[in-house]
């Protein structure tokens, strides 16, 4: 099913911040649906492979995948002029422009870095009319540079890394399969800003939490929920990394914004 719903899905390129050459992957058609995707992966990789795209458009609904910057198709840039503070936002509130989405008639998705990417471009004025936010607690927002310090730490140590007891292991085993640009990534991660809790108040859309049962890689996701004005939680097997595998994850995302 993956590989036929990737030949459905062939990626357009867009502009993002600074002209950056963003891979945009469209499945489907009716109400718009932005999905980002988490770090050192891919919209293939989250959305499409899985099957979670077409679960979508078998829903009803266009899904909109694009390859965040530094990841899958779209441009990795060497300049670090390339990576001012939050770089992924401008490039999401430039996507949304140029593809035309229209304040409260597009739904808008995001596991991990894509969720905290989603939060901070809806407090940047992006106004979707529902939103998930999936692999995220609320430490992960909040105390996003810890997170992101130990990722710099294994694009640091990454030819150092050899034994499956280091904690990097998995993250390098990651970033080598994808065939992560481990200096774009570094200069990206960087650019990466914490969300206050208390801006958290102005997320007041209809949202969907939904985390893997094991996954505590973001803080907690319960907690997450609590903190937002108008917030679900909804709990799917898996970890941080096998959750995106497991079909509950799309038919969870996919019974939401049908609501």
């Amino acid at each position: 099913m993956g590989g036929g719903c990737y030949h459905a899905a062939m990626a357009e390129y867009l502009q993002g911040w600074g002209g950056a050459r963003l891979a945009v992957h469209r499945m489907g058609a009716g109400r718009p649906v932005l999905l980002m995707h988490g770090l050192f992966s891919s919209a293939q990789v989250n959305w499409i492979k899985f099957g979670h795209a077409q679960r979508l458009v078998d829903a009803g609904f266009e899904a909109i995948m694009p390859d965040l910057r530094t990841h899958g198709e779209s441009e990795a840039p060497q300049d670090a002029e390339a990576y001012p503070p939050d770089v992924l936002v401008k490039d999401v509130l430039a996507l949304a422009e140029g593809l035309g989405l229209v304040a409260g008639k597009f739904d808008l998705v995001g596991f991990s870095l894509g969720a905290r990417t989603a939060v901070q471009a809806i407090l940047a004025g992006l106004s979707p009319r529902r939103l998930v936010l999936g692999g995220m607690g609320l430490e992960g927002l909040g105390e996003w540079q810890r997170r992101s310090a130990f990722f710099v730490d294994a694009i640091d140590r990454f030819d150092e890394i050899r034994s499956a007891d280091d904690p990097a292991y998995m993250a390098k085993s990651f970033m080598r399969t994808m065939k992560v640009d481990r200096g774009a990534a570094r200069m990206l991660l960087m650019s990466v800003q914490d969300t206050p809790p208390a801006a958290l108040e102005r997320l007041g859309m209809p949202t969907l939490v939904v985390c893997g049962a094991q996954d505590n890689d973001n803080g907690s996701a319960p907690a997450l929920a609590a903190a937002l004005p108008q917030a679900t939680y909804v709990e799917v097997p898996g970890t941080h990394m096998s959750s995106v595998t497991e079909p509950d994850l799309g038919e969870a995302i996919a019974e939401f914004l049908g609501g």
